[in-house]
This record gives C-alpha cells, sequence and structure tokens, in this order.
C-alpha cells in the first residue's frame, strides 16, 4: 500500500485558502505576510519532495499549478519529475505543460493506493482533501500551522458528521516565528 499524505499550510483556524498569494481571498499570501521567514520551518517541503513517489492533486489545484510548477525546476524538481494524478469528474484532458493521469473517482484513487510504491503527497486540492478524509484513504498529514486566524475560507477538514478519528502525532515543532510542524498518522 502507497500512504496519501495530505500536506496543508493552515491558519489557526483551519483556512488553507490562498496560502502563496492566490486571487480572491481577502488575505490571499497570509503565509508570508507578517510572519518572519525561517527555513527551519519549510524543512519538511523538501523531505515531502524525496519522500513521495506521485502527486495527487485536485482539478482546481491541478489547473492554478500546471502553468507555473513547472518553471520552478529549484524548488519543485521531484514533484515535476515525479508521476502526477488530478482527480477530476470535468477535466477534459491532462495540460500538456505539466502531464498528469486523470482519475475519474476516489476508487481509482482508492487502487491507486493500493499498489506498489512511494507514498502518494496531496497538495492544495480541499475539495479533495475532504474526500479523501471522508472517505477513510488519508493516512498522514503534515502541517505547517501558522500563528493566524483568517476567520473565512476553505477549510482543512470537512464539516461532514462521522465519528472521532484519532491521529498519532509523529512530529511537532514550534519555530521561532510562532509556525508549528505537526506530522500525524490517521490511526485505524
Amino acid at each position: 500500500m502507497r500512504p496519501i499524505v495530505v500536506t496543508a499550510f493552515m491558519s489557526l483556524d483551519g483556512v488553507m485558502e490562498a496560502p502563496g498569494g492566490e486571487p480572491g481571498h481577502r488575505s490571499s499570501g497570509w503565509t508570508f505576510k507578517d510572519i518572519a521567514f525561517d527555513p527551519a520551518a519549510y524543512e519538511i517541503k523538501g523531505r515531502e519532495q524525496e519522500e513521495a513517489g506521485a502527486l495527487l492533486v485536485g482539478r482546481r489545484s491541478y489547473e492554478a499549478f500546471a502553468p507555473v510548477w513547472p518553471s520552478m525546476t529549484e524548488e519543485f524538481p521531484g514533484y515535476n519529475a515525479m508521476p502526477r494524478y488530478v482527480v477530476s469528474t470535468t477535466l477534459a484532458e491532462a495540460d500538456p505543460r505539466w502531464p498528469a493521469s486523470i482519475l475519474r473517482s476516489l476508487d481509482e484513487v482508492a487502487a491507486l493506493r493500493d499498489s506498489d510504491g512511494d507514498p502518494i503527497i496531496v497538495h492544495g486540492s480541499a475539495t479533495l482533501g475532504h474526500g479523501l478524509a471522508d472517505a477513510g484513504l488519508v493516512d498522514r498529514y503534515h502541517l505547517l500551522v501558522f500563528p493566524v486566524l483568517l476567520g473565512a475560507g476553505k477549510r482543512l477538514f470537512s464539516d461532514t458528521d462521522k465519528d472521532k478519528q484519532r491521529l498519532e502525532v509523529r512530529e511537532s515543532e514550534t519555530y521561532g516565528n510562532g509556525i508549528t510542524k505537526l506530522v500525524a498518522d490517521v490511526l485505524r
């Protein structure tokens, strides 16, 4: 089995929308505004690229990443080289600038997870993350929790009424700029 790892920048109140400056959110770019840069807090991002065997994203994230990530050869060399999958029922074809295999359902994601290989990492993709978690397909979370409250925006966790889900914290660290790293396995 290939574990599915959801990675996200998240505000303390659970918002994951527009961390890097994406248009349309009133606090767009909140990960870098008013928070001092500490390279130690981002060590996990490099480790994710080294450990992952595939990248999984939802359609909206794919459409945002495809025009940009291929040119980010220093920041994302691992993601640009590994197999990519986009989960979508509406995407007609993959973007030729950043080819990906299209999965049409969570059943197809489950089949990919059940195959052999290194972990599958999920970036961005709030709607996909909700669906994966609700279907019991998330195995681990890699979170950088920022010391801000955003109040509104897409949240990392869905509000689906479901039973309690326990997590086992594997790593945690708070950095000088207030960012807290939390790596937690989903217990079953």
